[in-house]
């Protein structure tokens, strides 16, 4: 059994950072008897300068990507088809609104000392919250209602979000991965060296992952 450390660097605003987390955790089960996972969710904001409200979907997208409501259509409907390969069941029409995403990245942090797999369920709970259900990921009560659903503890939660605690320990972290070179998600990275880039299918990340097991990957 090979311990491998897999910092998995994200935002819940990013609908393939959904299909990649679904798609690494299948490839885990694969590896479960080779590999034993030591999995971090690390913070990366698509828009770290979204204002309070957020923003129409579509109108977003033109405007960052330049893309059409054609286009747009299209790419839900490859997401969705990606996005049920692994499990993960989005939203029919989009997220409707893009928002800030900076309070779910102080909770995710809070919940990395909430014991063993905690994080983990809060990330999958916020990613339902705002791909499957296309919630206000914003809204104090909905990111809350994601705690409950985690199994964590509300009240703490809320303190955290009353405060500005763990602000500047995202921040940091934000800036590490900046720093590192990483400019889109997801981006995993095992060993705190190998990088794999993208929502990338199931079979991709067990090769990936075996390989730097067995150590053929230098």
């Amino acid at each position: 059994m090979i311990a491998m450390k897999i910092d998995f660097v994200s935002d819940i605003a990013c609908p393939w950072c959904a299909v990649g987390l679904g798609a690494l955790e299948k490839a885990l089960v694969r590896l479960d008897s080779e590999v034993q996972a030591d999995l971090h969710f690390q913070p990366f904001e698509l828009n770290p300068h979204m204002p309070p409200g957020g923003q129409d979907l579509g109108e977003h997208l033109t405007e960052k990507y330049g893309s059409t409501p054609e286009q747009q259509a299209q790419m839900r409907q490859t997401i969705a088809a990606r996005g049920a390969e692994v499990g993960f069941t989005f939203h029919p029409g989009g997220r409707g609104r893009v928002y800030n995403t900076f309070n779910a990245h102080r909770l995710l942090h809070w919940a990395e000392s909430q014991g063993a797999g905690a994080q983990h369920q809060l990330k999958k709970a916020f990613l339902q919250a705002y791909q499957g259900r296309a919630e206000c990921v914003e809204d104090t009560e909905i990111l809350l209602a994601g705690v409950a659903a985690a199994g964590l503890d509300v009240a703490s939660a809320r303190a955290v979000l009353q405060s500005d605690a763990y602000t500047l320990e995202v921040r940091e972290r934000q800036q590490f991965y900046t720093q590192a070179g990483i400019r889109s998600v997801p981006a995993v990275i095992i060993n705190d060296k190998h990088l794999i880039s993208g929502g990338q299918p199931v079979e991709v990340f067990e090769q990936a992952l075996r390989r730097i097991a067995s150590g053929e990957v230098a």
